[in-house]
């Protein structure tokens, strides 16, 4: 029995990048995605993506990825010259509802965009009741590692890329609750990534 045989309410989806050695940042910190980039904007990363959110309505970001998209992709929706599924991501991004988990951020200016109330399982399991479409964490590692404590994600996706980033911080930590998962589809991207998408099973 798959998790879409028993799921209640809307699917909810963690998207992340990790290194050979399951890093979401490098040793540089937090920032350190650099050896990220030339794999997210390959051609089959873009096509990928765009498969991942197509469903989705609701955007789940920690801060730092929230400021962070914040300032680059508002200016992607518009530009007439940007690769035209970046810009069909960067519309989407703009109209989608966005529900930042911060202890920090007081005034979320982007338009669509609000603060979480609770903490992200609450949040989810709040949106479960809502109508909506897919709700889809983009690269916050912090939301999508609470997700799995809470064992409350039905799919992953995860982009891994030929790098050994060597430190930083890792997106599977000891004491995660054991969880059985079904590949679902697997891309090989022309930059040597592999973007694979997992569905939660339940036994039983």
């Amino acid at each position: 029995m798959t998790q879409h045989d028993t799921i209640q309410g809307r699917r909810v989806v963690g998207n992340i990048s990790l290194s050979l050695d399951g890093r979401v940042s490098g040793p540089g910190g937090e920032y350190d995605m650099s050896w990220i980039v030339p794999h997210a904007l390959s051609d089959d990363a873009r096509d990928h993506m765009i498969r991942v959110t197509g469903a989705a309505t609701t955007v789940l970001l920690g801060r730092r990825n929230y400021e962070g998209f914040g300032s680059f992709w508002p200016a992607v929706a518009k530009d007439e010259d940007a690769d035209p599924r970046d810009r069909a991501f960067a519309q989407w991004l703009d109209e989608t509802e966005k529900i930042v988990f911060s202890s920090t951020l007081t005034d979320p200016t982007w338009q669509n965009s609000r603060l979480a109330e609770t903490g992200p399982a609450a949040e989810v399991e709040r949106l479960r009741g809502q109508a909506g479409g897919d709700v889809v964490v983009l690269a916050s590692g912090s939301v999508i590692r609470a997700l799995l404590e809470a064992d409350a994600l039905d799919r992953l996706s995860i982009t891994l890329c030929p790098e050994v980033a060597g430190g930083g911080a890792r997106l599977f930590e000891d004491g995660l609750p054991a969880a059985h998962w079904s590949l679902t589809d697997l891309t090989t991207t022309e930059s040597g990534a592999i973007c694979l998408l997992y569905d939660r099973l339940h036994q039983g």
